[in-house]
């Protein structure tokens, strides 16, 4: 990766949120208006704004179940090796996802239309319904499949890590079942990453994020099946959904709740659970670690 596109991947991870919503923002803005034009020129004998209300409802309601596709598609994943367990909820899903978005603008263009002394009328709703259902199931699908496009995008240039298999032919080189190393593909190349060089892991969905130098490493396992496989001399849990390598602790700050912050070398904070916190206290045989 060059250095300025470094740079910009950079700054991307830095404000997820903010690009996200931009991104969903302007694509429904862009539909708006070439679906308002088109409404248009098909209802010529309607009064001008009427077309705008019809497709900006709309697009507003979409917007606003995005979050509901994403927890959806986070709970659900489509992917490759889960898509047939994943359709049946992502097709109930669609239908909790037409009804909620063809009843919220049809509310939306009653109020408009009560604001200008008009009656707006949708319809009989059930006839209409299967009409409406066809043309969301493909907004809904759209979603899923940029949501998809997206992490697969992002795993791409941010890296990807995976367990080292064991071979075809002949021991394994390492342990298997604690790994001294993992693979990481990145921008079509893979590299070694050693297991010492992870300074914690966080549950991250479907992934545990491996945090290596101020990147982090995604890999497709949870919190309770990557556990048996790190070192114990080396990797503690300290939250459910963290663990920490202690050669990288630098500090326990103790919190009024019981809880407690961890500081590491590079000054990066992690959480510490109460429930934890004693465990971490007795691998230094009760002595307090600074800060502590």
């Amino acid at each position: 990766m060059s250095e300025q596109a470094d740079v910009e991947y950079r700054d991307f991870q830095r404000w997820p949120r903010a690009v996200e919503v931009a991104f969903w923002v302007a694509l429904y803005a862009l539909n708006t208006v070439f679906n308002g034009l088109v409404a248009q020129i098909d209802h010529a004998r309607t009064a001008a704004w009427e077309p705008w209300v019809w497709e900006s409802s709309s697009a507003l309601l979409i917007l606003l179940l995005i979050p509901f596709v994403k927890w959806v598609e986070r709970r659900w994943p489509f992917r490759f090796d889960t898509w047939r367990r994943s359709l049946p909820w992502h097709l109930l899903a669609s239908v909790a996802f037409s009804l909620v978005h063809v009843a919220g603008m049809d509310g939306l263009r009653k109020l408009v239309y009560g604001m200008v002394g008009q009656h707006y009328h949708l319809g009989a709703w059930w006839p209409n319904f299967g009409y409406e259902y066809l043309k969301d199931i493909r907004s809904y699908f759209l979603i899923v499949a940029l949501i998809c496009l997206s992490r697969l995008w992002l795993l791409r240039q941010q890296g990807e890590a995976k367990l080292l298999a064991e071979p075809d032919d002949g021991p394994p080189v390492e342990p298997v079942d604690r790994p001294e190393r993992f693979l990481v593909r990145k921008l079509g190349k893979e590299f070694l990453l050693a297991a010492s060089e992870i300074e914690w892991l966080q549950a991250a969905g479907n992934y545990v994020n491996l945090h290596v130098r101020g990147r982090d490493y995604p890999l497709r396992s949870t919190m309770a099946s990557i556990e048996g496989r790190l070192d114990p001399a080396r990797f503690l849990r300290v939250h459910r959904g963290y663990f920490v390598n202690l050669d990288y602790l630098a500090e326990i700050e103790p919190l009024d709740t019981g809880d407690a912050r961890l500081r590491l070398r590079d000054g990066s904070a992690i959480p510490c659970s109460r429930r934890y916190r004693a465990a971490l206290r007795e691998r230094y045989g009760g002595q307090p670690v600074a800060g502590d």
